[in-house]
């Protein structure tokens, strides 16, 4: 029996040990005093034992940035509130981070790591941000009117980085932290926790390899440049049964801009999101505008967009360089969809057409599948670069009910299967200056009399196949252009339709109806 004691003593000791409650350190949970160094004391503490739980017990608590080492979780438990400063120089010193696919020595993040393994923030609690007044400075911001301390400090410690095609950003020297950002860090785990109010983009691990974000509810208002997650330059990320609505982008993936990321090619691969609920904001799921460092390997599954400004989106300028290839997004659900459900663009800033280089970007073996889409502006919008298109892109079983039709342009290897695309105005699909093209069984559920299902203008090589319109319809395809070649049209029942297929103002090159 006493050796029994002893024992269960013992246990209790160790287990006592590796948690560290903040209130044992000088913290208050009544939001009346900054209780950032008594966490770090805490963080401190457990790291001398080899790590740690930094436990917060219910309460509010009021403090600035928060360093995470090794070994160390942050555990924020339920009825616990983090409101974190809205005190700018509470974020000094300057660290090192990333702003917008760029390295930089800025303001510290609220939450930082740096090269640190085996990091935690978990518990069923709340973290503020606070970020109104990091929003009202930049939205305030006057190119004439002085600068501040901290954009004098920022140019003192970034006289040499590497700065993107257009550096206007990074020169004005005022950048908003993000809320979470490690750099450089293994083994990472944020889970349960509640974020409102990031100053800039909300969980952003940078140059990080397996990284977990499950069960995260994130709530940012109207509010310029706040993410939900950006995985930058990241490996072996995970991203499930999440709850996202925010004032930007609701998951972003990123691997660098222009020149830094081209320098640094540490591409974001190796990446799965699943079961996600993503409401306000630009984008559901977003690759790009900054990958430079190359996006691969990304699958994207089990989701559903209420809302957004658009479903997914993947876009690029000339100058960015950079791959994004070997994409998979299946079993979505899209309502509501403000502007287009599909976006693969690659014309995000209107640039002059330039030989091909490292500053040319590519977008490469990307497949939809089972996708639905009740509402959307444009049912969707591919447009590549006439010196680089879009290459072997595929839709299967999809629905779509949008305001207008899909518009697919400098682009080649583009297959529909089993698609329908219905809409109020216009043709469903229109094929701009394409090649390659498959239409395997696609239709509009209500016909438009005035105008074809699908549109070739200036396409070469095309094979439509398994058609079989829905009554009603009166031309199924309109072919178009001097250079519209090598199209065959077989094996489709249209039986009822006074005129299958039209053609104006086409060379006839080839062009087989049967």
């Amino acid at each position: 029996m006493k050796k029994l004691l002893v024992l269960i003593f013992l246990y209790a000791s160790v287990t006592q040990a590796q948690y560290f409650n903040v209130l044992s350190y000088g913290a208050k949970n009544d939001s009346s005093k900054l209780c950032t160094a008594a966490v770090q004391k805490a963080i401190a503490a457990a790291v001398k034992v080899g790590g740690g739980t930094i436990f917060f017990p219910a309460g509010k608590y009021l403090t600035g940035p928060i360093h995470l080492k090794s070994n160390i979780t942050i555990l924020i438990d339920a009825g616990a509130e983090l409101h974190f400063s809205d005190q700018f120089d509470h974020y000094l010193p300057m660290v090192e981070s990333r702003y917008e696919g760029v390295d930089v020595v800025s303001f510290s993040p609220l939450f930082y790591a740096y090269k640190a393994e085996n990091i935690a923030i978990k518990g069923r609690g709340i973290i503020d941000g606070h970020g109104k007044k990091w929003w009202d400075f930049v939205e305030g911001y006057k190119k004439d009117q002085p600068r501040s301390k901290w954009q004098f400090m920022f140019d003192s410690l970034n006289k040499n980085i590497l700065l993107p095609d257009d550096p206007a950003q990074m020169k004005r020297g005022f950048l908003r932290p993000p809320f979470i950002q490690p750099m450089y860090c293994k083994n990472i785990l944020i889970e349960g926790i509640t974020i409102r109010n990031s100053p800039f983009w909300t969980i952003n691990p940078e140059f990080c390899e397996n990284v977990t974000v499950h069960a995260v509810t994130i709530n940012n208002p109207h509010s310029p440049n706040t993410d939900g997650i950006n995985p930058e330059s990241c490996k072996y990320v995970h991203i499930s049964n999440c709850h996202i609505s925010v004032g930007d982008d609701c998951i972003t993936i990123k691997s660098g801009k222009d020149i830094p990321g081209r320098t640094k090619a540490a591409p974001a691969e190796n990446y799965t999101i699943t079961n996600c609920t993503m409401l306000s904001g630009h984008g559901g799921v977003v690759i790009g505008s900054e990958m430079s460092g190359d996006v691969k390997k990304i699958v994207i599954s089990n989701c559903v967009f209420d809302g957004t400004d658009r479903g997914i989106r993947i876009k690029t300028a000339r100058g960015r360089g950079g791959v994004v290839e070997d994409i998979r997004v299946d079993n979505i659900i899209m309502k509501n969809i403000r502007e287009s459900p599909f976006v693969l663009d690659m014309q995000y800033a209107k640039t002059k057409e330039e030989p091909v280089s490292n500053r040319t970007p590519q977008f490469k073996n990307i497949h939809y599948s089972n996708i639905s889409v009740s509402q959307a502006k444009q049912a969707g919008f591919i447009n590549g670069l006439s010196e680089m298109p879009i290459e072997n892109i595929s839709f299967s079983n999809i629905e779509i009910v949008a305001d207008n039709g899909f518009v697919v342009q400098e682009a080649k290897g583009i297959a529909f299967h089993n698609v329908s695309v219905t809409t109020k105005n216009g043709p469903s699909i229109i094929f701009n200056n394409a090649a390659v093209i498959e239409i395997d069984n696609v239709k509009s559920l209500l016909p438009i009399a005035a105008h074809p299902v699908i549109v070739f203008n200036e396409v070469s090589g095309a094979f439509v196949h398994n058609a079989w319109p829905v009554q009603n319809t009166r031309t199924f395809l309109a072919i178009n252009g001097a250079g519209s070649k090598d199209i065959l049209v077989k094996y489709n029942n249209f039986s009822g339709i006074t005129k299958p297929v039209v053609q104006q103002f086409a060379a006839q090159q080839n062009i087989v109806i049967e």
